[in-house]
């Protein structure tokens, strides 16, 4: 769901932590996989890509995001974490991740359309080292970063930043699913990207809807190569 609260991009330098907050993490040497998950609750064959992406989750370092479209709801069953934004991505992310149309479930690993996600060992660490580092710090009800490229980083970056919840339960109704119960974790419910920029740069950012109580929250920025839009480096925080 997408705010029309501004994001504040700062003056490019390295962002300095004067007091030193509750919660914090940073990147490390290993490229954090980005796992997006294109679904949703009116499509009989979603719910196995669902749980997958449910236990990818939990796997530390991994920063996986479920997004729900919205080309099924004519179809019997309004998925409620579905969104029009989220549709409009999908479709403008084939540029980038060779997928020939849109389809569900799409399973996209580091950007790049991932077929045979099913048959495959789950992608928990991506080859290479990170030419980007990130800091990240909740503080007051927001949430501070740091973007420091190393040598070898595209000119260009951007990055996006990326709310998701966890512990959400549909009884489906009606539709290709019906009669079930649908468990989802690490659903978007708030988007937001960040304009291109070069070199060091601090962000902030506020989501725009409340955390909920029994879904648990996390939020993650993802930084990418502003010529490709591949992910560079990400970054999850849990509070």
């Amino acid at each position: 769901m997408k705010t029309t609260l501004p994001l504040l991009l700062l003056a490019a330098c390295p962002l300095a932590l004067a007091d030193t907050p509750a919660c914090q993490a940073r990147s490390g040497e290993r490229i954090a996989p980005v796992v997006e998950l294109y679904t949703s609750e009116g499509c009989s064959s979603c719910p196995p890509a669902d749980r997958w992406l449910s236990r990818l989750a939990r796997e530390p370092g991994v920063v996986a995001l479920a997004f729900h479209v919205n080309y099924w709801d004519s179809l019997g069953w309004r998925d409620r974490f579905a969104t029009p934004e989220f549709t409009r991505r999908q479709a403008e992310q084939r540029a980038v991740n060779g997928a020939p149309y849109n389809y569900t479930p799409q399973v996209v690993v580091q950007g790049i359309d991932s077929r045979d996600w099913h048959a495959r060992p789950a992608p928990t660490e991506i080859a290479g080292r990170p030419l980007v580092d990130i800091t990240l710090a909740a503080r007051g009800g927001g949430y501070d970063a740091s973007v420091m490229p190393r040598p070898g980083a595209p000119v260009r970056l951007a990055a996006w930043w990326a709310v998701t919840e966890d512990g959400h339960r549909s009884a489906v109704a009606a539709g290709e699913n019906r009669g079930e119960t649908l468990r989802h974790d690490a659903v978007v419910r708030e988007l937001h990207p960040v304009p291109a920029w070069r070199g060091a740069t601090s962000l902030q950012f506020a989501p725009a809807m409340p955390a909920q109580a029994g879904h648990p929250r996390a939020v993650s920025l993802v930084v990418t190569d502003a010529a490709t839009g591949r992910p560079l480096q990400a970054l999850r925080i849990g509070c």
